[in-house]
């Protein structure tokens, strides 16, 4: 069974289990050092005699977190807000040349490969004229590994990584 009782320095409603009355704590709320009082049991008068009744309790309605008040501040400000989350500025290379975007592009030997026929080459080619050579910032090889799916083996190949402005 659980003790509610509020502190009685901040009048914070606290919930905490039956087996701590009598321990002294620190208050969440405020910090102050508080006793946790004696569980209140229903006294019986002669007239009604105690029942016992069932209830059902919603143990989420019934937790301490549901019952929490919070008495929350907003700080109030004269003037405009400060912009806490800055958008990232352009790169130099990127604002000096305007409208056009810094891209980036990889093409994969494995995604060149057509019924047999290596494709690669073709397909680099006709991708570097599309983009044309004044745009092409830098290309770069790469080597990877990649899982086979037929033969379930590791695979090493090779592939092109073109930055381009477009």
């Amino acid at each position: 069974m659980d003790i509610i009782f509020n502190c009685p320095h901040c009048d914070q409603e606290l919930e905490v289990d039956s087996s701590a009355a009598g321990s002294q704590l620190n208050c969440p709320a405020c910090q102050a050092l508080i006793t946790i009082p004696e569980p209140e049991t229903p006294v019986p008068s002669p007239e009604s005699p105690a029942k016992l009744e069932p209830s059902i309790i919603n143990p989420i309605a019934a937790s301490a977190a549901a019952k929490q008040e919070l008495h929350l501040k907003v700080p109030v400000r004269e003037g405009p807000s400060e912009v806490l989350i800055q958008k990232p500025r352009p790169p130099l290379e990127a604002a000096a040349k305007g409208e056009k975007r810094i891209r980036v592009k990889t093409i994969r030997h494995t995604d060149c490969i057509e019924v047999g026929h290596d494709r690669f080459d073709e397909t680099v080619t006709n991708f570097l004229q599309k983009v044309g050579e004044d745009n092409i910032i830098s290309i770069t090889p790469l080597t990877y590994t990649h899982l086979d799916i037929g033969t379930q083996k590791l695979l090493t190949d090779y592939a092109v990584l073109v930055i381009y402005r477009g």
